[in-house]
């Protein structure tokens, strides 16, 4: 299990992916499960604030893996869809992910889908969700490089800064005890991806993968 956090536009999906690639395990984002309760509570007309209408939007959601290189999170059955980037769920994620019954019934979903090993990336896994984890990676760049990322990965990103403000609410955005910051603000993907396969390679010699093969993810 590797454990990755850090705030919005860091690039910990981009990370996640391909090292789960580079060790041969599922890859989690737990962002996007967040995201289908708040895309279901659009559709549905549930008022953000509900907090036990929230939790029977999220007990309604199957989730699962495909089986994809690496295994990816499924929804329903289906791939992650675009609209879970719109507007509309951007406006309401950070309110939704910060009731405490639907954090506790997705933990334990998160915990089932690592059951057999994962490179698992979101705001609480390597405190609450697996804080045995193998290995935990916070990533983190300047306000500057975030917001440039935001932009060029999605229309509807918003500014990072009052993202970060209102996930703060809920989990702050530190390190965990024992996570190893990379601070991507000047480094390429590739370079990401070969910190963190050493950072695991240093945790876990027998999991560490082929660096190579996350060097070209």
């Amino acid at each position: 299990m590797v454990a990755i956090d850090g705030p919005a536009g860091a690039g910990k999906s981009t990370l996640a992916r391909g090292l789960a690639r580079a060790l041969g395990v599922a890859y989690v984002n737990t962002g996007l499960m967040y995201r289908a309760v708040a895309r279901a509570a659009v559709v549905g007309g549930v008022d953000p604030v509900e907090e036990e209408a929230l939790e029977r939007v999220a007990r309604g959601i199957g989730f699962d893996l495909d089986e994809g290189d690496p295994p990816s999170l499924r929804i329903d059955g289906a791939a992650p869809d675009e609209a879970l980037l719109g507007p509309d769920v951007e406006d309401v994620v950070s309110t939704v992910s910060s009731h405490p019954r639907v954090r506790a019934l997705l933990r334990e979903t998160q915990r089932r889908l690592g059951s057999r090993g994962a490179v698992m990336e979101g705001r609480d896994i390597a405190t609450v969700v697996f804080p045995g984890a193998d290995a935990k990676i916070f990533v983190t760049a300047s306000p500057d490089a975030r917001e440039a990322r935001r932009g060029r990965e999605r229309a509807a990103a918003g500014d990072v800064t009052t993202r970060d403000a209102l996930d703060a609410r809920t989990n702050p955005l530190e390190p965990s005890p024992g996570a190893v910051v990379i601070d991507a603000t000047n480094l390429s993907i590739a370079e990401v991806l070969a910190r963190a396969l050493e950072i695991v390679r240093n945790a876990r010699p027998d999991l560490a993968g082929d660096a190579g093969g996350a060097v070209r993810a």
